[in-house]
This record gives structure tokens, C-alpha cells and sequence, in this order.
């Protein structure tokens, strides 16, 4: 058993926010995904968790093929491992498509419009090459393929879902899209010999990673259906350990506590993450983390948008954003109660290595 102030230090070890360590690559690997996006944001939250801390050695690792960013699943961007993208898609698209099926009929789409952005898209992109979005897209309006709001979109959502594309290399501050069987040959591939064993891989990943987390969190996370989620939770069980809070089981990777107790000190510390970071994002009950009455100031209205949050001692305590540009930028920092002077000295320190 432990408590739920214990949930959110155990999940900042497990997280390697408390003992950053490993190359980019390593970070995003260890994790399965990581949220993205917010392309800034999601290059922050690796480099807090690697060893040499900075956004450039996570753009080295997508430049080099080693993390790409797609839609692996929930229809949300997530940088994922280049050889883990292909066997997630394998057990998330079928559904999601299926599931669009009704976007695509209110965005006038037919099946010969996929196939037609599908043909521009790899004409345009074979033999290495790459490009911005916003060039893509222009070669769907030139072919008639546009005129629809929300229309480009929801291509290059479902050529990236469907495994033709995914964003590789950066370019300035932003990514180029690339072939995915390019980019990511089958050799460069984990290929799994049943469904079963990529299921189990996944909650493994995910519990190991992430928990303390529950059934329920692992099925939010993937969107995966339940008999799907139990199924890999059953087959990667004997690698995890089960805890109990508050009478719910919880899952975590059998090595959490000891990772806790070797870095408790820095756990207990002060933390600046970016608004959709795993700590929070990463599970679909933010309770032991996250006090209920002030779960609203972290979405101001309610609009999808995190704002980035102050973690004290495992639990969330107030938000920050950049304010200004130039010579007027700055951090404001607002704490949901006033910060006891040890704390507000810590937050201090850590603006001011921004």
C-alpha cells in the first residue's frame, strides 16, 4: 500500500524528472511517448529528463532518425521512438480511422481523396526528400484536394496515421515531413510475432514508466479497448508491481521504489515543467497530483490548453508562462497558495536559469 502524495513521487522517479539520465533518444524510449503537441513544450520535457538537459540534443535525435513525431495515439501528437512507431500504429489504426469516419463524410472527403493526397504526398516526398507542412499543403490545394476548412488536417492526420508519413528532421523551429518507410526502414523496426506480445510491451512500457497507474489510466493513455488493455496488462503483470492507494490497485515498474528512494531528496524538490507534460498528461486520474479545487486553473476555460505547472514534492502548487519577448521577457509564476520562503527561493533559482 501507499499513499497518494507517494503516487506523484514515485511517478517523478519513474519519469526520470528527479534523476535525469540517457540521451534523448533513451528518455523517449523509456516513456513509449511523450506528448507533443506543443513542439516547444514536448522539447523541453524530454531535455529535463536526459542527462545533458538541452532542447538541441533532442532535435540531434530526431535529425538522426532516432525520435519521430506522429499520431500514435488518441489522435494527439506524441514523439515516439522511430523503431516503436510502426507496431503502435499496427494496434491503434484501424480503430481510429474507423472512428474519423464521420469527420471525414462532414469534410466532404471520399475514400479517392485520401488515395489522391496519399500519391501527391509520396511523389513529392520519394527518394529522402523532405518538406514543411505548410509546402504539402500547398501541393494538395494545387491539386484540388483543399477549400474545406480543417481539410489539411485531417490529411495529413491520416497519412501519418496510416503510416505514410511523420515528422523526422528539424528544420529551423520546426519539423519536415518525411516517408515513414523511408525514414524508418523495416530494419530499423521492433516487429513483434503476436498482438499479444506488442500489447504486453506497451503496458509494460507504460506501467514501468508512468506509475503508479491504474487500468483505467493505461486505457486513457492508448485509447485502446479494454479487452486490448487488460490483455497487455496481463501479459506484462509479472514485470510490474501492484500497490494499492486508497483501496484502487495501481501498477509500477518493479524497480520504482528503489529509483524513489536513491533520489527522494531531489523528488521532494521544485520542478517547472511545460503545460503538457507526462507528469500530469500521462494518466487519466490526476488526483494524487493534482487537488481537485484547482484542477480548472491548469485549463483556464475549460480549452484543451495546459498551462505550464509548479510541482513541489511530487505535487502540482501553482502554474508559470513566458510573458513578453525580448529584453521585456519573463516568467510569471502563480502559486495556487503562497509558496513557504524555501520553496519561492528554489522557483527564483529556477527562473532565473531559464
Amino acid at each position: 500500500m501507499t499513499t497518494p502524495r507517494e503516487v506523484g513521487l514515485l511517478r517523478l522517479a519513474a519519469q526520470r524528472l528527479a534523476a535525469p539520465s540517457g540521451t534523448a533518444a533513451d528518455v523517449v524510449r523509456w516513456l513509449g511517448a511523450a506528448q507533443a503537441q506543443d513542439y516547444p513544450g514536448a522539447l523541453a520535457s524530454i531535455a529535463l529528463r536526459t542527462a545533458d538537459g538541452t532542447r538541441a540534443g533532442v532535435e540531434a535525435a530526431l535529425d538522426a532518425g532516432e525520435v519521430v513525431r506522429s499520431w500514435p495515439m488518441r489522435g494527439t501528437l506524441h514523439l515516439v521512438a522511430a523503431e516503436d512507431l510502426p507496431w503502435m500504429l499496427s494496434l491503434t489504426t484501424e480503430r481510429l480511422v474507423a472512428g474519423a469516419a464521420s469527420r471525414r463524410a462532414a469534410l466532404g472527403l471520399e475514400p479517392s481523396h485520401l488515395e489522391r493526397a496519399r500519391e501527391v504526398a509520396v511523389a513529392a516526398l520519394s527518394g529522402g526528400r523532405r518538406l514543411t507542412r505548410d509546402a504539402l499543403v500547398a501541393l494538395w490545394d494545387e491539386a484540388g484536394l483543399l477549400g474545406v476548412a480543417q481539410r489539411s488536417y485531417h490529411l495529413l492526420w491520416h497519412l501519418a496515421q496510416t503510416g505514410v508519413v511523420c515528422f523526422g528532421p528539424v528544420h529551423g523551429n520546426e519539423q519536415l515531413l518525411v516517408l515513414l518507410d523511408e525514414w524508418v526502414p523495416p530494419s530499423g523496426r521492433r516487429v513483434f510475432a503476436e498482438r499479444e506480445e506488442a500489447l504486453g510491451a506497451w503496458a509494460l512500457r507504460y506501467a514501468t514508466s508512468h506509475g503508479p497507474v491504474t487500468v483505467k489510466d493505461l486505457a486513457g493513455w492508448t485509447k485502446l479497448v479494454m479487452a486490448d488493455v487488460r490483455a497487455g496488462l496481463a501479459v506484462a503483470a509479472p514485470q510490474l508491481e501492484r500497490v494499492e492507494v486508497d483501496g484502487v490497485e495501481h501498477w509500477m515498474g518493479a524497480g520504482t521504489a528503489d529509483a524513489l528512494a536513491a533520489c527522494r531528496a531531489r523528488a521532494e524538490g521544485v520542478f517547472l515543467l511545460p503545460g503538457f507534460d507526462e507528469f500530469l498528461l500521462g494518466c487519466t486520474d490526476r488526483s494524487a497530483v493534482l487537488p481537485a479545487e484547482h484542477a480548472s486553473r491548469i485549463v483556464p476555460g475549460g480549452n484543451g490548453m495546459f498551462l505550464p505547472t509548479v510541482v513541489v514534492g511530487g505535487q502540482v502548487a501553482g502554474t508559470w508562462k513566458r510573458m513578453g519577448s525580448g529584453s521585456r521577457r519573463r516568467v510569471e509564476v502563480t502559486p495556487f497558495t503562497a509558496f513557504v520562503p524555501e520553496v519561492q527561493r528554489a522557483v527564483d533559482e529556477l527562473v532565473a536559469a531559464m
